[in-house]
């Protein structure tokens, strides 16, 4: 008995054409030659996403726990002033012999603490990375009220204690709030009196917060 004529696949499936096979990978090495590279990021952007995975390392280290949804003006002042132990601007005490002399002659026991220079300029980043990240500008803590006068008070704290006027050059006024932040933050580096450490670099990176920090709140 004669067999029907057939493929010579037995399950009776086709085979896919080889040229098919062959064109797919060259395909896809032309759809990807094709797309346009991703662009560096700015120094001030590397910093400001540093910045902020640095303070959300802060929060996930918090004790008792502290959410990000929960975090208030108080605690970023607590953060400021956490960070003064990696400081490295001299500021005189008052009963210090230095108080107000900005090229001491000798060395002196005063606490090292963050350049209010440095502080003003994260603050600027983290509030500007604050409503990149979805967080709504009415409820922005870096831009809370009690900030401002902290920050203000450490200026003109450090100016009396260095001796170093401090004179923030005049910005233009910019339409968003996450815009004006990041202007404040980019700006900030221009200020007198940034200190040592200078408004320009972190004044922190999230390796070094590691230890559980206890709130005084």
């Amino acid at each position: 008995m004669d067999q029907p004529s057939g493929s010579d696949d037995p399950s009776g499936s086709s085979h896919p054409d080889a040229n098919t096979i062959i064109s797919s990978p060259s395909a896809s090495a032309q759809e990807s030659r094709s797309l346009p590279p991703t662009p560096p990021l700015s120094r001030y952007e590397s910093q400001k996403r540093r910045d902020w995975n640095t303070f959300l390392q802060y929060l996930k280290n918090h004790k008792p726990p502290l959410t990000l949804s929960r975090c208030s003006g108080a605690h970023v002042i607590e953060f400021l002033k956490y960070l003064d132990q990696f400081g490295k601007t001299k500021v005189h005490v008052s009963g210090c012999p230095y108080f107000g002399q900005p090229n001491p002659p000798a060395p002196c026991a005063c606490p090292l603490k963050q350049a209010w220079g440095s502080l003003d300029a994260l603050i600027g980043r983290l509030r500007a990375a604050y409503e990149e990240n979805g967080g709504q500008p009415e409820s922005n803590p870096f831009g809370a009220r009690a900030v401002r006068i902290y920050l203000r008070e450490v200026k003109d704290g450090q100016a009396k204690a260095r001796g170093v006027p401090y004179e923030k050059k005049k910005r233009k006024r910019t339409g968003g709030s996450a815009s004006g932040a990041a202007t404040s933050g980019q700006e900030a580096t221009t200020a007198g009196g940034g200190g040592e450490e200078g408004g320009t670099s972190g004044v922190i990176s999230s390796n070094e917060v590691t230890n559980p920090v206890t709130s005084t709140l």
